[in-house]
This record gives C-alpha cells, sequence and structure tokens, in this order.
C-alpha cells in the first residue's frame, strides 16, 4: 500500500534519533499541520498526558496532550506537531491500528511516523533511517536498507541545516 502523505522514521536502535529528526521536520514545516505517530510493541505503563481514544485486546492508541514532558511523543507536540498519538501494538494488529489513526487526520494531511515495522506493510513518500555510533541495543534493520530511503547519522544530524525533504500534492519527497 502506497501512502504518500507518511513520512516513515526507522531506526538503528535506542537512542538512535528518530524522535530527533522526527521533532527537526516537524519544526522544519511547522506550516504544515503534521500529526506525529509513535508506534511501539511494547506495552508500556501509560503516562501522563495520553488519553485513550481506542483500546482493544492487543492494541491501545492514545492522543499525547502533554507538551512538558521529555517523553518521544511530548517532543513532538513541543515541536509543533498539531496532534500526536502513540499506539501500542502488536505486530500482527500493525496495519489496522495505523489505518484507524488514519481515520483520525484529514484526507492527504502531512504525517510523520515512528515505526520501523510499518514499512513491511506501506510504501511511504519518504523512508527515513536513523543510526548512531553509540546506540548500544542494536536492531537488524538490513532488510529495510535495501528499499528507498534517507539516511542520517545522530552525530551528523546537528551540522544539517535544513532535511533535504519536501511536501507537495499531498505528500513527502526528497530534494
Amino acid at each position: 500500500m502506497i501512502v504518500p502523505n507518511l513520512l516513515l522514521i526507522a531506526g538503528t536502535g535506542i537512542k538512535s534519533g528518530k524522535t530527533t529528526i522526527a521533532c527537526r521536520i516537524i519544526e522544519q514545516f511547522s506550516n504544515l499541520n503534521i500529526t506525529a505517530i509513535k508506534i511501539s510493541p511494547h506495552f508500556h505503563v501509560t503516562t501522563l498526558g495520553l488519553n485513550i481514544i481506542y483500546e482493544e485486546e492487543g492494541y491501545a492508541i492514545y492522543k499525547e496532550t502533554n507538551s512538558d514532558a521529555t517523553k518521544d511523543t511530548s517532543r513532538m507536540l513541543h515541536s509543533g506537531a498539531s496532534k500526536v498519538y502513540f499506539a501500542k501494538v502488536l505486530d500482527d494488529r500493525l496495519l489496522y491500528v495505523f489505518n484507524r489513526i488514519r481515520d483520525l487526520v484529514p484526507e492527504g494531511a502531512p504525517i510523520i511516523c515512528e515505526s520501523p515495522a510499518l514499512r513491511n506493510f506501506i510504501e511511504p513518500g519518504v523512508f527515513v533511517i536513523m543510526s548512531s555510533e553509540t546506540t548500544r541495543t542494536r536492531k537488524d534493520i538490513s532488510r529495510y536498507l535495501t528499499l528507498p530511503h534517507l539516511h542520517f547519522k545522530y552525530e551528523e544530524l546537528n551540522r544539517t541545516t535544513s532535511i533535504p525533504i519536501g511536501f507537495e500534492n499531498g505528500g513527502w519527497r526528497l530534494i
């Protein structure tokens, strides 16, 4: 399934810069009313500011309302996302949950999503892979490296003034 208004972010592990680049892109395109989504297969304890929207067996979807915390979804909201959703979901419900969230977003509106596994089902307008020299917990994302993508190293991100992407005619694109 092709979703041109989706910018999808994957990373080589924890602290590889996924949320940092998402926030940079949200700030860079602050005029676009971006919806940000973070999807996790881990069922963490729900934190203050996450309001439940849907919850069924195998998944839960929340809307972030707290822009003052240090958690990833709060950082996205603080960076200027118009709405931020967080989903805890088992892999067998991933596409279903993503589509439930898409139903909450205006047709063609820009979406930024952190979810490596979603790339197994969707071809986004732009696919960003983040890596870091200091990541201790490494994920094997080698199968995604053969797909069209933009690769950033976390250590180089601070030296980059703007991310070479654009959004026009309802879709993300590389510049």
